[in-house]
């Protein structure tokens, strides 16, 4: 890590994705510029694709030009550059535990917090109008109301392509419920998912539930009368550099990790699971449409050639493994419903 420069991440308040990767720059203490992406303070170059957030890397001469997106693979580059304060575990098979709780946070729990702001009235009215502040607050009004507009209808009319509809409704909001309540459960034992420290799968729940607890009306309201642990642990999270860690240490056994995450795991196989395999072979088919059962109702939306890669990704990370700790995940995934996304 370039110690003259620091990094530069570029993102937004209204961003999962962007307070994720913040919070991870802030526990590892990495010195890093936050920057509002398209305000007048932007000055890092875009990315490979015009998403945020966006980290700039310097080179020895402080040249920004090299900039990755993506949050997933931005931690493990991170974890290359620095190994004190390390969001993996150093037992694989905790590892890859983790690195499944972080993709589903990513790419499941992200259509919850879409569908609490995007759904209800007073969250599309708060989100319409503060989100396009962050570029600029000094606005007339006339552009704030025109770029409220703009947001609004573009985002509500995406909902149907990412899952938020009627039909859907039951499904996303009753995962976001047993979410809180599971989540509670565990952190009424453990200050984070694997133990006294946190992963990767704790920012990638993190990112999410930092809107849905923390900025949207009506996930908030739910969180708070349901799971005021995980409104407080939100909290917490968002800026974790005062927490004390000592080299590896602080990570929970093997046999606690699979016991305290089973049900977690389980809510994982039961909702994200069987879409991701419905979402590849629709793919696979060339049909622009998923169409699958989520606990006994039918959830549908569009096909996501992304989350096809992150399958891909997974069934990577578990091919990666020895064959003992692939026994050892294999029988901790066992009766939870994710051994189809490793199968």
């Amino acid at each position: 890590m370039n110690e003259r420069y620091p990094l530069k991440l570029a993102g937004g308040y209204g961003s999962p994705y962007s307070l994720k990767m913040r919070a991870v720059l802030r526990f590892r203490r990495m010195p890093f510029e936050w920057i509002l992406r398209g305000s007048e303070f932007d000055d890092l170059a875009q990315g490979p694709v015009a998403l945020i957030p966006a980290i700039g890397f310097p080179d020895d001469q402080g040249s920004y030009d090299d900039v990755m997106i993506d949050s997933s693979p931005q931690i493990t580059r991170l974890e290359a550059l620095q190994t004190e304060r390390s969001l993996i575990p150093p037992d694989p098979a905790s590892a890859f535990i983790d690195f499944l709780i972080e993709d589903f946070g990513d790419e499941w729990v992200t259509k919850q917090m879409y569908h609490y702001r995007w759904h209800y009235a007073d969250a599309v009215i708060k989100a319409g109008r503060l989100l396009p502040l962050d570029i600029q607050a000094q606005i007339d009004d006339e552009t704030l109301a025109h770029r409220t507009a703009w947001i609004t209808d573009r985002q509500k009319g995406r909902r149907a392509l990412v899952g938020s509809t009627e039909q859907n409704r039951p499904v996303i909001e009753d995962s976001y419920r047993r979410l809180l309540q599971i989540l509670e459960e565990r952190f009424r034992r453990s200050p984070y998912l694997l133990g006294d420290r946190p992963g990767r799968g704790d920012f990638g729940l993190f990112g999410q539930l930092r809107q849905l607890v923390g900025w949207d009306p009506e996930s908030a309201r739910i969180a708070i009368d349901l799971a005021p642990r995980v409104t407080n642990w939100v909290e917490r999270t968002d800026d974790l550099s005062w927490l004390p860690i000592d080299g590896d240490s602080g990570w929970g056994s093997w046999g606690e990790i699979v016991r305290d995450l089973t049900p977690l795991l389980t809510e994982i196989g039961s909702t994200y699971a069987p879409f991701m395999l419905a979402n590849a072979t629709a793919l696979a088919q060339g049909d622009g449409d998923v169409e699958c059962e989520i606990l006994g109702m039918a959830y549908s939306q569009g096909a996501f050639a992304y989350q096809a890669k992150c399958l891909t990704w997974i069934r990577e990370q578990y091919g990666a493994l020895d064959r003992a700790d692939q026994i050892r995940v294999d029988e901790a995934l066992a009766g939870t419903g994710c051994e189809v996304l490793i199968a």
